[in-house]
């Protein structure tokens, strides 16, 4: 049998200076995030955007 405990988290203190260094870093970090999200959803894009052009397409007889 396992030993578990617990822990509920209440409070953090933490100096101002190093919560807004921590909130730059986190900024900083996301951007990376962000572009691989925006490339992805541009392919995401680009594969339906071309299947709903194809369909478009085959109704008007082109």
């Amino acid at each position: 049998m396992e030993n578990r405990q617990e822990v509920v988290v209440t409070d953090i203190k933490m100096p101002f200076m190093s919560m807004v260094v921590f909130m730059i870093k986190w900024a900083i970090a996301s951007i990376p995030a962000f572009m691989l999200l925006s490339i992805l959803f541009s392919i995401f894009a680009m594969i339906f955007g071309g299947f709903m052009g194809g369909f478009h397409h085959m109704g008007r007889g082109f």
